[in-house]
């Protein structure tokens, strides 16, 4: 027998619904605030993520699912969507004295031990702003986070920590006097923080070890190095989020894995999910149009996970499945099939909020009916050489115990239309 792929996950019928519709609740909120859709390759070029990430990053050094094209050249599938977005914001023109916002979703793929909320197979939804500079930007998708937080519930179980990474320089000298103060204690580091500090050191404020954190305590903070107009754009940012009442913490260690954040970042976190808190985490990221190739481009962004926000939903609320069918249409007599297919999308048309499914492969009226109660339906309808005969079919409510009518397509529309029968 074949197996599944170790770190990719089938997402079966009664879960992809409930993906569904959250991911329809969270596309209202961005097509709320006019962000646009954009599709994105799986594929892109390899450079493109060694150049924008940062080669020196887990992601590129050690996750990335990369291959050589038949053209020799090396190309892999997306691990994240920012700097695919960013390439085709650029490459299609949109960039060109505009000011864009955008969102896209997908599947990307990260080789990661596989555990609770992480997977190698993973699915997100991210929406990105390019032109705007200012915390104006920052502030509203913040705000989108909180409207998505609301519209699915979970606002009272999810929490924003933000920080400022500055600009360039000062990050530039933070990085050097932290991995100047950590050198002489190089051996009691964790082993990948001491793999980190001579490539990547701020990614060592985001250790786990509790022996590695006791080391950063005395460790140079970034306050000590910040920029003045960074430190201006950070306290205007918290300004616009007191205003629109959105609480925050500041989270000084926070730097987020990517090479191409300055500025503002912040992450949406949760404690119902253990390690894997961190539910939506975004950023400014000012410098990656030009990176790739580009002229320079203020910008702005942040993805959520779905397959987490999927798991908080499920540990803080009751699960209620919603039934894949709401009419269940029997057949009585096999000649009739042809027929009834042809009423049932007259209905269809005139009730596009329902789910009609057409009983297939025969059988006795019993066994079907049984088949309509497992599936969760809540109406039936039978279809008969009489009902048929006189353009009528039948409706039976199979949760109130009423009895069956005999109606016309128009009269059941009107009937499904109220909700009741």
């Amino acid at each position: 027998m074949a197996n599944l792929v170790r770190g990719m996950r089938d997402v079966l019928p009664e879960e992809a619904r409930q993906w569904r519709a959250v991911e329809e609740r969270i596309v209202e909120v961005l097509d709320g605030f006019a962000y646009e859709e954009l599709r994105l390759p799986l594929l892109e070029m390899t450079e493109l993520f060694a150049r924008s990430v940062g080669a020196a990053t887990d992601i590129v050094e050690k996750e990335m699912y990369s291959l050589t094209d038949r053209d020799g050249s090396s190309i892999s599938l997306r691990p994240e969507g920012t700097a695919s977005c960013a390439r085709a914001m650029l490459e299609s023109g949109l960039l060109r004295n505009q000011a864009q916002r955008v969102f896209y979703r997908g599947p990307m793929f990260r080789h990661e031990r596989p555990q609770m909320g992480r997977f190698r197979q993973f699915h997100q939804i991210g929406a990105e702003a390019f032109g705007p500079p200012g915390p104006d930007v920052d502030a509203e998708l913040i705000q989108i986070g909180a409207e998505i937080w609301r519209a699915l519930d979970l606002t009272g179980d999810i929490q924003l920590e933000l920080n400022t990474l500055g600009a360039p320089a000062a990050r530039a000298a933070w990085r050097d006097a932290l991995a100047a103060y950590l050198r002489p204690h190089r051996a009691a580091l964790d082993a990948d923080s001491a793999r980190r500090l001579d490539r990547n050191p701020l990614r060592i404020l985001d250790s786990k070890s509790s022996d590695t954190q006791a080391l950063l305590a005395d460790a140079p903070r970034f306050d000590d190095y910040i920029d003045d107009e960074s430190a201006a754009h950070f306290e205007a940012l918290k300004g616009l989020l007191d205003e629109l009442g959105i609480a925050y913490v500041v989270n000084p260690r926070m730097v987020r894995g990517l090479d191409y954040y300055g500025r503002t970042v912040f992450e949406w976190i949760t404690e119902r999910l253990g390690a894997q808190g961190t539910v939506c985490a975004g950023g400014r990221y000012d410098g990656l149009v030009e990176i790739i190739g580009g002229k320079p481009t203020a910008a702005a962004g942040f993805a959520l996970g779905l397959e987490r926000v999927l798991l908080l939903r499920q540990a803080v609320q009751e699960a209620d499945p919603e039934p894949p069918v709401d009419v269940y249409c029997c057949v009585l007599e096999p000649q009739w099939q042809g027929a009834v297919l042809a009423t049932v999308q007259r209905l269809r048309d005139g009730l596009p909020g329902l789910r009609f499914r057409v009983h297939v492969g025969g059988g006795r009226l019993k066994s079907q009916l049984k088949r309509a109660d497992q599936c969760g339906a809540r109406w039936a309808l039978l279809f008969g050489e009489d009902e048929l005969r006189d353009n009528r079919m039948a409706l039976k409510d199979l949760r109130s115990g009423a009895p069956q009518e005999a109606l016309t397509a128009e009269a059941v529309i009107e009937r499904l239309l109220g909700g009741t029968a």
